[in-house]
């Protein structure tokens, strides 16, 4: 190669994994609060369904920030 080629990229694209998290666990936890909470109590539906919810959210807005920083490519 000499100085005046172009540079070639790199073969292949970049391979991106998200980072580690405890949200997932949280959500199935939330859900399964307002599953069990459907036969027992109101206030285990309405904790898991409040658990699940603020989770959800926290996770989207997580991605989102996650997705922003990726290249266009």
């Amino acid at each position: 190669m000499s100085p005046l080629d172009p540079e070639i990229p790199p073969a292949g694209e970049e391979i991106h994994l998200p980072g580690p998290t405890i949200l997932p666990l949280l959500t199935a936890a939330g859900i399964t609060l307002a599953i069990v909470g459907v036969t027992t109590s109101l206030i285990l539906v309405i904790g898991g369904g409040v658990l699940t919810i603020a989770c959800v959210i926290r996770w989207t807005m997580d991605t989102r920030s996650e997705i922003d920083e990726l290249p266009l490519n």
